[in-house]
């Protein structure tokens, strides 16, 4: 099975805050963009036969300060937060208490079933392309739900997987099972 190696973006301005963003097209700080550049450490661009991106600033800014030269997948932007756009998890809970992305679909936004057809097809894209290794450089939450879908669970335990900026993470196989076999480093 293909190695599929998952990079969220470096840190935005709305990252640092914990902002929603999602069709919002924030650039990196520069903080992100030293970030984006360490990933050459820890990445070889010859070591992936498939390489994509969301098509927002910041995943694209990523993958080529890293080295990259991704193709765009519109299936990799971020979840559609709707009318939570640009808020924080403080300012959407005065407006619905103890509300979260993985239990309850955004008003105005993209359901939780969208989203995971979604990342299916990215899923199928990846298995089918044939290669050993392939990488995606896309957002937070967009790239828990890739890795639920890829070992089967349920988007409402994406709560449970948090990723940091300009984190890396490998999904794979383990015994011909789908597998996480690194997450967040």
């Amino acid at each position: 099975m293909t190695q599929l190696y998952l990079v969220r973006h470096g840190q935005t301005q709305w990252s640092m805050t914990g902002q929603y963003t999602s069709v919002s097209d924030i650039e990196l700080t520069d903080e992100g963009r030293v970030q984006a550049e360490r990933l050459r450490t820890r990445l070889n661009p010859a070591d992936f036969g498939l390489v994509l991106s969301s098509p927002r600033r910041r995943a694209c800014a990523t993958a080529e300060l890293a080295g990259f030269t991704p193709e765009i997948d519109p299936n990799l932007a971020e979840w559609f937060y709707g009318d939570f756009e640009g808020m924080t998890p403080a300012q959407i809970n005065q407006v619905i208490p103890d509300w979260q992305i993985w239990h309850q679909d955004p008003p105005g936004g993209e359901t939780a079933t969208e989203v995971v057809a979604r990342f299916n097809r990215v899923v199928t894209r990846v298995r089918d392309s044939g290669v050993d290794k392939a990488i995606c450089f896309s957002h937070g939450h967009a790239l828990r739900v890739l890795a639920l879908c890829w070992i089967g669970l349920d988007v409402k335990y994406g709560g449970s997987f948090p990723l940091d900026t300009a984190s890396v993470s490998v999904l794979g196989a383990d015994q011909s099972i789908a597998a996480i076999l690194r997450w967040n480093t």
